[in-house]
């Protein structure tokens, strides 16, 4: 080799970097961070995650507080006040626009817009909130043209019901007369003389009974006659002969006491009520319904909950036995494969191809009557529910069957259960949650479009779902829409929002973004 020249380097340049210094392994500066922890930090990230997840808390909240906030039980049911819009009294009192019972009437005549403000001359609560708007039209009547008038007014459907007819015992009607002097609330009207209302009208079998019109009429239309002050002429009885029982308590304005305020009935007796009052009377409290009514007269605000508490039970237990079932059954696919793994993926496939909607069905028309309606239900879900539970679990133990952790494990006389549920299983648990969380929002959502189709009933067990109050909503939708509203923003939002969380679920537990910053 021959002899290469280098340059000199004097000895001057060679120092100890670290001549008095003690080396050693350092101690890690920052903390370190586990699967989950890793995970949850990238789900904070997400910030349309993180928002779906509080919406969720808040609609589970909302399923278990809103039946007992409610003063009213799911039985509780008034067949008055059905489809009523929400109301709080002093809110409608106040004249805030919400809260306020509003229900708009179009094309009222001049003797309709007479009969609504009559109801609330008599009782002091007048429906009429405002009139919107004033429609003139022109016709000719007897050979001369005449203007009419028609209005479209906004009331309080709730004082709209105004008095009504009913039959008594004798002990209510006592009772009511008390809670007038102790409330001071007119309960009790004067019993109107259909034959004072129109006197010119000979046949009063001809004329519909209305429990709101206790004034003079001059003709069958329902004219009202006015005093030269504008005022209308009350028609109350004043015959004590047919008078059912005594009369003690306050009397409205105007009355000498000469009105009667019950008719005798065989045992009972007949009166007329304010209902709004007599409501009072037997809940005690003023109706209020922060979300309305529906078709049954229930309080849509502890319905909607009551509803949603079934649903979110209901669907978190069908994921927890879908869930099981899958994982032990994809588990025992993906470990031992093979032929094995054949048979089983072709069992899979079979029942794969039977539409849920047939089966849910068949089992409500058959299961239901042996092992009651919700066991049958719940029975549909699981029969096909947990096959992509099974595919998935499968997929992830192929994944990880083949690693050098498990051929370690294995090499040390790990059993095929310690191997399958405590190596392989573990790691497969992230992706395995994410399809849980997504599994919810479907069941809530075959769920609820089964009982809306009437496909299915659950009423009877659970009180009422979302799909019932959904499908009670859709016959009164075009005159009470809050009825249908108020299920379809519910479950719209616990749908929305499942899938929100779980597309970040399954973002954050993506074992390729593991340890990123980003």
């Amino acid at each position: 080799m021959e002899n290469q020249n280098y340059e000199h380097i004097s000895p001057e340049k060679f120092e100890f970097a670290q001549k008095d210094a003690y080396i050693h392994d350092e101690k890690l500066k920052t903390k370190s961070r586990g699967f989950f922890a890793d995970a949850m930090l990238r789900f904070k990230k997400n910030k349309s995650s993180v928002v779906a997840a509080y919406i969720i808390a808040f609609l589970v909240l909302f399923a278990i507080f809103s039946p007992i906030i409610s003063k009213y039980s799911i039985n509780d049911k008034d067949n008055v006040y059905t489809n009523f819009a929400p109301y709080i009294e002093s809110f409608a009192l106040g004249k805030k626009g919400i809260f306020d019972g509003a229900y708009v009437l179009d094309s009222q005549s001049e003797l309709q817009l007479t009969a609504l403000n009559a109801i609330g001359q008599e009782t002091g609560m007048n429906p009429v909130i405002d009139i919107l708007g004033t429609k003139e039209t022109t016709e000719i009547y007897r050979g001369k043209e005449r203007i009419k008038y028609t209005y479209k007014v906004e009331v309080n459907s709730y004082f709209m019901v105004g008095n009504r007819i009913m039959v008594l015992s004798y002990d209510e009607f006592d009772q009511i007369q008390k809670f007038q002097n102790e409330t001071g609330r007119q309960v009790l009207y004067p019993i109107v003389d259909k034959a004072k209302v129109y006197p010119r009208v000979k046949d009063l079998s001809t004329i519909p009974d209305n429990t709101n019109i206790w004034y003079v009429c001059t003709d069958n239309k329902g004219t009202a006659k006015v005093d030269k002050n504008g005022n209308l002429t009350p028609a109350y009885s004043t015959d004590k002969a047919k008078e059912g029982a005594e009369y003690y308590s306050q009397r409205i304005p105007g009355d000498d006491g000469s009105y009667i305020y019950s008719l005798a009935k065989s045992g009972s007796v007949q009166v007329r009520v304010n209902y709004y009052n007599y409501y009072t009377f037997k809940n005690g409290h003023v109706p209020e319904y922060v979300m309305g009514t529906d078709t049954l007269g229930r309080d849509l605000f502890g319905a909607i909950g009551t509803g949603a508490r079934f649903s979110l039970v209901f669907a978190i237990l069908v994921s927890a036995i879908n869930l099981t079932i899958g994982a032990f059954y994809g588990a025992i696919q993906g470990y031992y494969g093979g032929t094995l793994d054949l048979v089983m993926d072709r069992i899979c496939d079979i029942l794969g191809g039977i539409p849920f909607i047939v089966v849910a069905t068949l089992f409500q028309l058959h299961l239901a009557e042996k092992v009651g309606v919700v066991p049958g239900f719940l029975f549909a879900f699981v029969l096909t529910g947990w096959l992509s539970m099974a595919a998935l679990t499968r997929k992830q133990f192929y994944r990880f069957k083949s690693q050098e952790f498990v051929y370690a494990a294995k090499t040390l006389g790990a059993s095929d259960f310690r191997l399958m549920f405590k190596h392989i299983f573990p790691n497969s648990i992230g992706t395995i949650i994410t399809s849980c969380a997504l599994v919810i929002p479907s069941v809530i959502n075959s769920e609820t479009s089964m009982t809306y189709l009437g496909i299915v009933n659950l009423s009877s067990f659970a009180g009422t779902t979302i799909g019932d109050l959904m499908s009670q909503g859709q016959a009164a939708m075009t005159t009470s829409p809050h009825t249908m509203l108020f299920p379809s923003i519910f479950v719209s939002l616990l749908l929305i929002s499942f899938n929100l969380f779980g597309n970040g679920l399954r973002d954050a537990f993506n074992p390729s973004t593991r340890g990123t910053e980003d």
